[in-house]
């Protein structure tokens, strides 16, 4: 059985569109990952361990209130990443 976490896969599609959104943050592997963790710690998890219940889930995900959270905490995390990074500017 394998599980899969559709919040992380969500996250990680819509990472690169809203960090276009600011061209002054850093984009380095380090900073897309505390990005990307940052807004998952702040999302509620949405597990699936059948490609029935993957498919199923995804169509959840895609609605758009779910849209809309996922940019929300991702631009969120982009702020605090940016303000903090865990490397020398």
């Amino acid at each position: 059985m394998e599980l899969k976490n559709n919040t992380e896969q969500a996250v990680l599609e819509y990472l690169d569109g809203v960090l276009a959104q600011y061209p002054n943050c850093c984009k380095c592997d380090r900073c897309r990952q505390d990005i990307a963790i940052l807004a998952l710690n702040h999302l509620p998890p949405r597990y699936t361990s059948t490609h029935k219940g993957s498919v199923y889930d995804k169509l959840q995900t895609l609605s758009p209130e779910y849209s809309i959270k996922i940019v929300e905490e991702i631009a969120k995390a982009i702020e605090i990443v940016s303000k903090n990074p865990r490397h020398e500017t």
